[in-house]
């Protein structure tokens, strides 16, 4: 079951109106017998739908009384749905959350939600993304290595909107909170083995030892692989949107006494990728350069196509401490280091543009770069309840060092009459390797308090909160090269910035729960190595105003939660393309726009138990963004229209999970359904991709007892089941080039054993 919270709305009168009137019915159908927890037997008894436990407030709370608009994926719901990473969640499961590849590159990933947090390119050591993405407390600093492939996952939450406060920097859109399994401190174990199309190939083994001597102790091995869904025409290469992703994870727990513990956990992948390919859609450039209006399963033209390879790893030290019933100390330690190298010859198709396609002329951009990060991070919580007031204050450090570079040389060269071609010895540019390099450093220090006060007042039913947090963020770094020459471009700036957040709550009644919230977050300012200056750019931010309402009714067999939101969106970073140059190096400089973006939202969310075994869910987002225009560098800093990307206007996802008793096991049926209006893939082209509605579903036989003790599980499972092709890339080249586009996933199938002891 994928459950989601959240909702938001166009405008504060609309909002208002549509909330009272659900507030009214809400309170005459909700049950106010029904219980505030209930334990799993209970709900296997077939008596309502289960409670949900998130830490969006740094304490575990539940879902449906935290008055904050949430989505949660469980780990059934990444089972049931083939996830293997974040990029899985590309295809809509929670409609206000957008990830996409960088480009064809799935070597780093875009986030974004609620229209924030996509507009700039994060892939560069002095950039940073809008939306936060966070494993077991710690923030992932890097859009690169967020591909990787997942661990054990308990759960994953969505937070949406400005997490300024308790998360801090770059939440301006929200945050991803991923939460792995603990050791349990008793012998357990799951392994599974599947096979698919496309030679995919995957494996797991999770392993849990009993205690001993208060250690616990908790190991996690995975690989998943599968080959190209588009072919590459020169032999021995990898073809396109290819992957091999492995990983291991470890994890020690010491439980000397009730009322402290510490968890150490290493971590290390390596991740393998192919870009993806990218096509042209309306017109033919040369003869061997045919228009593929739809999916492709073969490329125009064979290039040299090698791994893409990323590597990281990383330690984290938690430590809780529990000095009284009153108050919770935590601290948060982590060091992590990751290396990604970019090896991107899916855009040949545009280096044909830029070069020509006769006349023994070089073709198909290379474009490879390379990164080097290591950060560290230092967070310290105190957790205090009381019987009226609860908080949570703290203090965080992050330190971070980045250095890239890159080179854009060709592969490929035509004959004299552009009927053939041959690819170069070594790869050919008239600039030395790197034509560009830079690096940075960041640091950041932020301080943190958030409290809520119950007053004993109407049954202690008003809960109010309110927090903020002062950051100081500092960088410096420099462009070390333009164009393969040195230069002494620099970044040395610092930004100050405090965040409030301030929400009222309502216990209408036992099940319906409303709230207000109004709170702002905002992205560190930095530079943009692309750029042939280097020049500063300023941090940008969101204000969003909230109201949200959280229903079960039925005895606790529907669960409705509903929200709506309208926020202000200043100085947004905007990248511009330089015109083409006589160079294969893309220049981009960054500017902040001038005025307010305005965005505005409505989100709703369903789910029913009509019946023990059945859950149905629905979820839809709406977005309108208005965003103001943006100075464009290039032309006299003239004023240009600026369109936020893959922000659909219109975003909808359903599931339909069924259990059946089969004797001993258990069928286990899911099918989901995901929609997309068209959206904006380039925040300069008025270009919109084409709609999208992706299919997922998959059966499976569980709880089979083996005679050996183990139990089996079989299952079938499919992404994109009705092969669904939209593009989520789409651009106007221009008169020579006409569209271009990347297209979807096809439909991928397997099937799997887990043995489960």
């Amino acid at each position: 079951m994928l459950v989601r919270q959240s909702i938001p709305f166009r405008s504060i009168v609309l909002a208002g109106s549509a909330l009272g009137a659900l507030l009214t019915a809400g309170a005459a159908q909700a049950a106010d017998t029904a219980e505030a927890a209930v334990d799993s037997a209970a709900v296997e008894a077939g008596s309502g739908l289960n409670d949900i436990v998130v830490s969006a407030q740094k304490r575990e709370t539940n879902l449906q009384t935290t008055p904050i608009s949430i989505a949660v994926v469980s780990s059934q719901d990444l089972q049931n749905r083939h996830v293997v990473s974040l990029e899985s969640l590309a295809d809509g499961s929670i409609p206000s959350l957008r990830i996409a590849p960088m480009f064809s590159r799935s070597s780093a990933l875009t986030v974004g939600m609620r229209g924030v947090g996509t507009l700039g390119d994060a892939n560069q050591p002095a950039r940073d993304q809008g939306v936060g993405v966070y494993i077991d407390g710690v923030f992932m600093g890097r859009a690169q290595g967020l591909g990787s492939a997942l661990y054990d996952v308990e759960r994953i939450e969505v937070l949406k909107g400005p997490q300024g406060t308790l998360f801090g920097r770059n939440t301006e859109g929200g945050a991803i909170s991923i939460v792995t399994k603990k050791p349990s401190g008793e012998l357990g174990a799951r392994a599974s083995v599947g096979v698919g199309n496309y030679d995919s190939r995957e494996a797991s083994l999770h392993l849990d030892l009993p205690s001993f001597a208060n250690f616990s102790v908790k190991l996690d091995g995975l690989i998943t692989t599968r080959g190209g869904t588009v072919d590459n025409p020169l032999a021995g290469e990898h073809d396109f949107n290819a992957y091999n992703k492995k990983g291991l994870h470890a994890a020690v727990l010491w439980e000397p006494s009730s009322n402290f513990n510490a968890l150490y956990s290493f971590d290390i992948s390596r991740d393998e990728t192919t870009p993806y390919y990218l096509q042209l859609l309306t017109k033919t450039t040369g003869p061997l350069l045919q228009m593929q209006p739809d999916r492709a399963k073969t490329a125009n033209i064979g290039v040299p196509q090698p791994w893409a390879l990323g590597k990281t790893h990383g330690h984290l030290l938690t430590l809780d401490w529990t000095v009284s019933p009153e108050l919770e100390v935590k601290s948060i330690t982590s060091y992590r280091e990751l290396t990604q190298t970019q090896n991107d010859n899916g855009a040949a198709n545009l280096g044909v543009f830029i070069k020509g396609y006769s006349d023994n002329t070089n073709f198909a951009r290379f474009s490879l770069a390379d990164v080097w990060q290591k950060q560290y991070s230092q967070e310290v919580q105190l957790i205090g309840t009381m019987k009226h007031l609860n908080f949570v204050a703290g203090g965080f450090y992050y330190n971070e060092k980045v250095h890239d570079n890159a080179w854009t040389p060709y592969t490929n060269k035509w004959n004299a009459d552009g009927t053939g071609y041959t690819i170069l010895d070594t790869p050919t540019s008239s600039i030395p390797f790197p034509d560009r390099a830079s690096h940075a450093r960041t640091e950041s220090i932020g301080v943190f308090g958030q409290a809520t006060w119950t007053p004993e007042m109407l049954n202690e039913i008003i809960h109010l909160t309110a927090g903020g947090r002062f950051t100081h963020d500092a960088k410096t770094g420099r462009l070390d090269k333009v164009n393969g020459v040195d230069t002494d471009y620099t970044l040395d700036d610092s930004w100050n910035r405090f965040d409030p957040m301030v929400n009222l709550a309502v216990d209408v009644s036992e099940d319906v729960h409303v709230y207000g919230k109004w709170s702002t977050g905002y992205k560190a300012g930095g530079a943009n190595s692309r750029s042939q200056s280097y020049h500063a750019f300023n941090p940008e931010s969101v204000s969003t105003f909230e109201i949200g309402a959280k229903t079960e009714f039925f005895d606790r067999h529907a669960r409705f939660n509903i929200a709506a939101y309208t926020s202000a969106y200043k100085d947004m970073q905007i990248d511009f393309n330089a015109p083409v140059l006589n160079s294969t190096r893309t220049t981009t400089e960054t500017r902040n726009a001038e005025g307010q973006g305005r965005i505005k939202g409505i989100e709703a969310d369903l789910t029913l138990n009509p019946f023990q075994g059945l859950t149905i869910t629905g979820s839809y987002a709406y977005t309108d963004v208005h965003l103001p225009p943006a100075p464009n560098p290039f032309d006299g800093d003239k004023l240009v229209q600026v369109y936020t990307v893959y922000t659909p206007e219109h975003a909808a996802s359903g599931a339909i999970d069924y259990e059946l008793p089969i004797g001993t096991s258990t069928l286990r049926f899911h099918l989901d359904g995901n929609y997309a209006s068209g959206q904006y893939s380039m925040a300069n082209d008025p270009t919109k991709t084409g709609s999208s509605f992706i299919v997922n579903g998959r059966v499976a036989l569980a709880d089979i007892r083996m005679a050996s003790g183990p139990d089996l599980e079989l299952s079938v499972w499919a992404r994109n089941l009705f092969n669904e092709s939209y593009t989520f890339v789409r651009a106007n080249g221009g008169s020579s080039l006409g569209y271009y586009g990347i297209f979807n996933d096809p439909r991928t199938f397997g099937i799997s054993a887990t043995v489960k002891y």
